[in-house]
């Protein structure tokens, strides 16, 4: 009853305060048909309340995403189930679902009449424009009287989650002459034997364990070389994404990094449904997903929904280089997705990766992405230089900007894939 009167409206709270100066006017002024319109005044609003907590209206709301994982800028949908047991008819409700800005806008419904017993749907549209994990909810309903006279909310529903999976664009074709796979051979063996170690050697520094002296490679140089790491050589290719928020520009979907993110999935994706294990991993070297290869070109797995979802999540990292230590793929075949690196960082990606090992880069032309030319002689001098370090090392590069199509760089990176011209599986 106290939860009631607390719900009356303004209509209602006016009427009742109408009421009570009508009951005053009518003692001082002696008028008794005044008093009786008085107490009908005052007691309308209080029958309201009697009949709000007499109805014991319950209602019970369900929300389903249809689907639950939704690609960046595709559409998705949002289906409500409504439905009540009371004793009494209820008046008029007004639901409103808390929908991310991200989502779209917030809708609204309004149900003059519903029905006991039986559930009613409704439905709105969603279009995500950002990947990311987002949260839908809570459902509340505005509970109304026929008069308009008490209203009170209730929540109905909680939160749901919504996960916005990254864009993915069809690919087509490999680079030729790949040591790529799950552990299998290749077209070409960059490397001996199964069992051969791959050896990576350096300068000698002062403090370095003379123990670890490669006297091959010092005879061959006349200089001290040292052995940097000998790993067995593993089936596969890793994929390395550089999500650091100093390396990208813009905001939006248009931003360098949703671009590196969406070209990632689609290459990891590509290379998995052609039979080959796949490494997702961060300019760090943590490891997002790491998922062998199966043949069946267009269908879903698990897989692909934890390597989605993990991209999904992903959020920009505040180191300000990128410093892995070692190297990130392990022995497999790297292409690595960078945005603006300094030399530093491209001689830190390059001394830990052998020539005969293949190695590929996309290097994004990040201020092209905030607004920037984005013509080949208008490129930032920083992302040349470093594409030209790299190729210096032996890396396949490829420059991306906004405008340049997906399927375009994914081509060229297998043109440039060794110095090889040819794709494996065609082009489009």
């Amino acid at each position: 009853m106290l939860r009631s009167l607390s719900g009356l409206t303004t209509r209602g709270r006016c009427l009742l305060a109408a009421g009570v100066a009508a009951a005053v006017c009518a003692v001082v002024l002696n008028e008794r048909d005044l008093l009786r319109v008085a107490v009908f005044v005052i007691g309308l609003p209080l029958l309201v309340v009697v009949f709000i907590a007499a109805s014991r209206v319950r209602i019970g709301a369900s929300r389903r995403l249809l689907p639950d994982r939704v690609a960046a800028g595709s559409a998705g949908e949002v289906e409500l189930a409504l439905w009540r047991n009371g004793k009494l008819p209820a008046g008029e409700v007004l639901l409103e679902d808390g929908v991310p800005y991200a989502l779209g806008s917030r809708p609204r419904f309004v149900v003059e009449r519903l029905p006991q017993g039986r559930a009613i749907a409704l439905r709105y549209p969603i279009q995500p424009m950002l990947r990311g994990i987002q949260q839908v909810g809570p459902l509340r309903a505005t509970l109304t009287d026929p008069f308009g006279l008490c209203e009170f909310e209730r929540e109905l529903f909680g939160h749901s989650k919504l996960v916005v999976v990254p864009r993915v664009v069809s690919l087509w074709g490999l680079p030729t002459g790949a040591g790529v796979g799950a552990g299998d051979d290749g077209s070409v063996r960059l490397h001996a034997g199964q069992g051969e170690t791959d050896v990576i050697v350096r300068h000698y520094r002062q403090g370095d364990d003379l123990r670890k002296v490669h006297w091959r490679s010092t005879a061959r140089r006349d200089e001290i070389m040292v052995r940097v790491e000998e790993r067995p050589w593993r089936g596969g290719i890793t994929v390395l994404l550089d999500h650091r928020a100093a390396a990208h520009h813009g905001t939006g979907p248009a931003a360098s990094l949703e671009w590196a993110v969406s070209f990632a999935a689609s290459v990891c994706l590509h290379v998995r449904r052609s039979g080959h294990r796949v490494r997702l991993v961060t300019e760090h070297g943590k490891v997002l997903a790491d998922s062998p290869g199966y043949g069946g070109e267009g269908s879903s797995s698990n897989a692909d929904n934890v390597l989605l979802d993990a991209l999904a999540a992903l959020q920009p990292a505040h180191q300000r280089d990128l410093t892995t230590g070692h190297d990130p793929a392990e022995g497999q075949e790297l292409i690595a997705i960078l945005g603006t690196v300094s030399n530093e960082a491209v001689h830190e990606l390059a001394r830990f990766r052998a020539r005969g090992t293949r190695s590929l880069a996309v290097l994004l032309d990040t201020p092209a992405f905030a607004g920037g030319v984005s013509a080949p002689d208008k490129r930032a001098a920083a992302t040349e230089e470093s594409a030209a370090l790299l190729r210096a090392a032996g890396w396949g590069v490829v420059i991306a900007d906004p405008v340049t199509p997906m399927t375009q760089v994914w081509a060229e990176l297998c043109r440039a894939a060794a110095g090889r011209g040819a794709l494996l599986g065609g082009a489009r």
